[in-house]
């Protein structure tokens, strides 16, 4: 459903999405590199494990939050890819960590 435009530019940036190596490109959002790759939901509802997914691409509707380099909750839409950087898709509810700080569960871990 979403491709990259054979004349887009960018060098390439090596980044890990769900555990798994990645190829972005310099400029592009973390969401832009998600969609790219096939990943239409981002991460699903607490309640009813619902998908959701980039819907306004502005930092408005708050559906692509993901986990970055271990910092949950971001939106995707809104953070230019780095080299190294780590991914992961949220899945249900936020837990509490033993020091009662919130955390989200991402890609099916802590």
């Amino acid at each position: 459903m979403f491709a990259r435009l054979p004349e887009a530019g960018g060098s390439a940036v090596d980044i890990v999405i769900d555990g798994a190596p990645a190829i972005a490109r310099s400029g592009d959002t973390v969401a832009a590199a998600l969609l790219v790759t096939g990943r239409l939901a981002f991460r699903t509802t607490s309640i009813a494990a619902a998908p959701r997914g980039p819907l306004c691409l502005m930092g408005v509707c708050y559906d692509c939050l993901v986990t970055i380099d271990g910092v949950p909750n971001r939106q995707a839409c809104m953070v230019v890819v780095a080299p190294g950087m780590r991914v992961d898709t949220q899945r249900g509810a936020r837990s509490l960590d033993a020091d009662g700080s919130a955390s989200a569960h991402a890609g099916g871990r802590r």
